[in-house]
């Protein structure tokens, strides 16, 4: 199988001081189901999705527990490579290459507005397993930070992104797009953001209904965000799960309004 074209999107995970609390949340609201954990990884659990490979939960090792987050990995033939240009674009290494047994290569990194994330060189590992429609699957990401102007330069010199930016008066986003097609939002934030708030990407998982995704979400303590609302991409809402982690669901099969306007910026 031919790998994913560097800089997609291909991997998730989150930290959780409750794991078993995580799975719980997820499973009821996304339909996850979980396997073993892996021990030898720090018991890294694997999330599945109508039996395909989806995101992963891991508890927090020891000195790094704090606020839950999810980090989203991009795809890169060479991780140490990809460091190497992290660090010429002013972005910080916060784990250096490193191998993961069999299944491939990671670091993680933050750009130089703080935007954790992650960089994955696949082995036998090859990251998402379920087509973004499937529900429970991930679905789309986006860069949250209040400096656009440094993440839009960083990402776009680090990976071969191009770049769109949406003609609207009223927000200032941004696509990064492979010769594919879109792959990653930037969204800058307003004020409506508490200053408390760090940057950072919010990963969006594919739902049937998005009303009783939502729903089924604050039932189970989580605090709704945003929406639900609708979109020419689809009906979404922002969710912080019970222990503080940020994401979003969507159903994209609902879409109201047309796309808006695009114009090319690199």
């Amino acid at each position: 199988m031919a790998g994913k074209p560097e800089g997609t999107p291909i991997w998730a995970d989150a930290m959780f001081g409750d794991i078993e609390g995580a799975k719980t949340f997820y499973g009821d609201v996304l339909g996850w189901t979980f396997g073993e954990a892996t021990s030898e990884y720090g018991d890294y659990t694997q999330a599945y999705a109508g039996g395909r490979a989806v995101a992963a939960v891991v508890p927090p090792m020891p000195g790094q527990e704090g606020q839950p987050q999810w980090c989203l990995y991009l795809a890169s033939p060479d991780a140490a490579a990809t460091a190497d240009r992290i660090r010429a674009h002013g972005g910080r290494l916060l784990a250096e290459p490193m191998q993961v047994g069999d299944f491939g290569s990671m670091c993680l990194a933050s750009d130089p507005s703080g935007v954790v994330f992650g960089v994955w060189q696949p082995g036998t590992h090859e990251g998402f397993e379920a087509p973004m429609d499937q529900p429970g699957a991930y679905c789309w990401a986006e860069v949250f930070t209040r400096e656009p102007e440094k993440s839009d330069t960083f990402f776009c010199a680090v990976f071969p992104y191009t770049a769109q930016q949406m003609e609207d008066d009223g927000v200032d986003f941004r696509i990064y797009n492979l010769e594919a097609g879109p792959v990653l939002g930037r969204m800058k934030m307003t004020d409506e953001f508490p200053p408390d708030v760090p940057h950072y990407i919010n990963v969006y998982f594919t739902v049937a209904d998005c009303d009783a995704a939502a729903a089924r979400a604050t039932e189970l303590g989580g605090v709704l965000r945003f929406g639900p609302m609708d979109s020419p991409f689809g009906r979404f809402a922002a969710i912080s799960d019970p222990q503080g982690a940020n994401f979003s669901v969507i159903d994209t099969t609902t879409t109201v309004g047309e796309m808006p306007g695009l114009s090319d910026v690199s």
